[in-house]
């Protein structure tokens, strides 16, 4: 039954979402995975982030907006996994496919013991995982340039290695994906990521590496994209 002190707890998020989304939320709470959400963190056009107490500590709460996502797009990427060719048309099913996708992700970087936050559980639309910072989350790179953009980079460049040594890559990343914490840098948001041996694989480096590039060059850096592509894959691009 829903205690009145729950419904207090929740009360400023009981428009926000759906009735399917609010009893997930409540079933997270009654498993105990946290105690009570506390502000949102980023609220997007897909999904809201929210900052969760779990007694003394905080973490993570990524909620999929299910009457907001773009169904089409989400198909897109999981299509080419034949576990979830059966999932067009069928909106909501994508979106818990996409969040499982996700979670499961998570669970790899954590494997491969990438700077990364660790993933506690999902739940439908709903991603549960750790807090990366001290009182409140770390800030996005984009929002926090490093003190030496040089050793930045070069630590951004060993994870995406990490990453395509474990046969993953991020397929999303750019400043805004990646939190500077203690002049660190740690990967977030991997629900685009995608094994190396999928078709479209290549095309998601070249855009990450990019994104990198871009952003380190306006600090200073001097890279080039043939140099880091051979860095990270331990080949050129020809091959």
């Amino acid at each position: 039954m829903v205690t009145r002190t729950y419904q207090e707890r929740f009360k400023t998020y009981k428009g926000v979402f759906d009735d399917f989304t609010n009893r997930n939320i409540f079933e997270l709470y009654s498993r105990d995975y946290f105690e009570e959400l506390l502000s949102p963190v980023q609220v997007g056009k897909e999904s809201n982030v929210f900052l969760a107490r779990k007694g003394n500590k905080k973490i993570i709460v990524k909620i999929y907006r299910i009457q907001n996502c773009d169904f089409n797009r989400m198909y897109d990427y999981i299509r080419k996994d034949p576990r979830y060719e059966f999932l067009k048309n069928k909106h909501r099913e994508i979106i818990f496919a996409w969040t499982q996708r996700e979670y499961r992700n998570i669970l790899a970087v954590n494997k491969a013991k990438l700077n990364a936050p660790k993933v506690i559980t999902w739940r439908s639309n709903i991603l549960v995982e750790e807090m990366i910072g001290d009182d409140q989350p770390a800030l996005r790179l984009k929002d926090a340039p490093p003190e030496d953009p040089q050793k930045f980079f070069e630590l951004v460049i060993e994870q995406m290695q990490l990453l395509y040594k474990n046969n993953l890559i991020h397929g999303d990343l750019s400043a805004f994906n990646i939190l500077n914490y203690q002049e660190k840098p740690y990967f977030i948001d991997f629900s685009q990521s995608t094994l190396i041996k999928t078709p479209n694989s290549s095309e998601l480096l070249t855009r990450d590496i990019n994104n990198i590039l871009n952003f380190f060059r306006k600090l200073g850096v001097k890279a080039e994209f043939e140099t880091i592509w051979a860095k990270i894959t331990q080949k050129t691009k020809k091959d």
